[in-house]
């Protein structure tokens, strides 16, 4: 498989960073203006700071805006979610409903260390900076 999909790398991550951005800003998005379903927060109380944080942190990691540091504040954001949230009703993540949480955090984690990459409006800015990468 590494030969066919290989060649591809730096796409597949493109891909993988925004579409976990775009599902995670739909998350927040969902949370403060009820779209595209669900009733919304307050935004001055603890889900309504996780959702201004999913919402637009989700969206800087899909547009590969400062991704490395909006992916390493998501993917805190998700520990802290599962430990308030999940874990005092038993460890395992599939059991207290907590995989969706352990999932974006180590994507996230992933996102922080590696960085923007293709498509992004990160890498966009560093060429313009920079004519002959």
């Amino acid at each position: 498989m590494k030969e066919i999909l290989g060649r591809f790398t730096a796409e597949t991550y493109a891909a993988l960073r925004i579409v976990s951005g775009l599902m995670f800003a739909c998350h927040g998005s969902q949370k403060l203006l009820g779209f595209p379903a669900g009733s919304t927060v307050p935004l001055a109380s603890m889900p309504g700071v996780a959702a201004l944080i999913e919402l637009i942190a989700g969206l800087m990691i899909a547009l590969g805006l400062f991704a490395g540091f909006a992916a390493f504040l998501a993917s805190g954001e998700m520990a802290v979610a599962y430990f308030i949230a999940h874990f005092p009703k038993g460890m395992n993540p599939i059991t207290n409903k907590g995989e969706l949480a352990v999932l974006y955090c180590f994507i996230f984690l992933y996102i922080a260390a590696h960085g923007s990459g293709i498509l992004s409006i990160d890498r966009a800015m560093r060429r313009g900076a920079h004519p002959n990468p």
